[in-house]
């Protein structure tokens, strides 16, 4: 099916829209390091193992698995306090002057001048308020006129929500990369195109084999199906 016979074009943030798995990769190694570098270590390749995946659940894991089993009684007391809360708002701070440095994906208004009036939606594991306060900044909230969301809600919860509501209908395609994208959009009933150019999945060229999935190298190149 051509871009332009779908009824909405539903993005994925990071690794699809700005080069910035990274930047969010980083984040995590600094905010989990006063629990030390094994424990900081085990919740970065817990996090690139769930692309998509909010840092709510994230943190969540580390606190509650991640850190009594890396960080058993490190730095007493002040370090027992650290809740998820503090890691959130420690996360916040690491990631926001990368977010607004990070490289956009090429050719987005190309893109949307191909696709008027269908309408296009974020649908992110990162903050929502976080979201639609860079891209506001940044000045690509307009192209997004289907709406921004994010966490704390799944992209299972806002994706069925939007069509419940009559907001977002089929046939729509989901653009992400990483498994959990393509599982959320699988459940929705959403088309999906794997991005591949910033993507932080392991072994994704196996996981399309194995599931048949068509990839593009940034969202850009879906203008050849135009």
């Amino acid at each position: 099916m051509a871009i332009t016979d779908y009824s909405a074009l539903v993005f994925d943030c990071d690794g699809v829209l700005l080069d910035s798995n990274r930047v969010k990769t980083d984040a995590f190694r600094q905010t989990a390091l006063p629990f030390g570098e094994a424990a900081a270590q085990a919740l970065v390749d817990y996090h690139v193992s769930r692309g998509g995946v909010s840092r709510y659940a994230k943190f969540r894991h580390f606190l509650d698995e991640i850190a009594p089993q890396h960080a058993p009684g490190l730095g007493g007391p002040d370090l027992r306090k650290i809740g998820l809360e503090d890691l959130l708002a420690a996360y916040a701070d690491a990631v926001q002057t990368g977010l607004m440095a990070c490289a956009v994906t090429p050719g987005l208004a190309e893109l949307r001048r191909a696709t008027p009036g269908i309408p296009w939606l974020i649908v992110s594991g990162g903050d929502q308020a976080e979201l639609r306060r860079v891209f506001a900044r940044r000045d690509l909230d307009s192209y997004f006129d289907g709406g921004i969301f994010g966490s704390p809600d799944t992209k299972d919860a806002i994706l069925g929500r939007e069509f419940g509501s009559g907001r977002l209908s089929h046939p729509a395609l989901f653009l992400g990369d990483s498994r959990y994208d393509h599982i959320a959009a699988g459940r929705a009933g959403l088309d999906f195109v794997f991005i591949s150019g910033w993507s932080e999945m392991p072994a994704w060229q196996d996981y399309l084999a194995a599931h048949g999935l068509d990839s593009v190298e940034r969202v850009a190149d879906l203008l050849n199906a135009a």
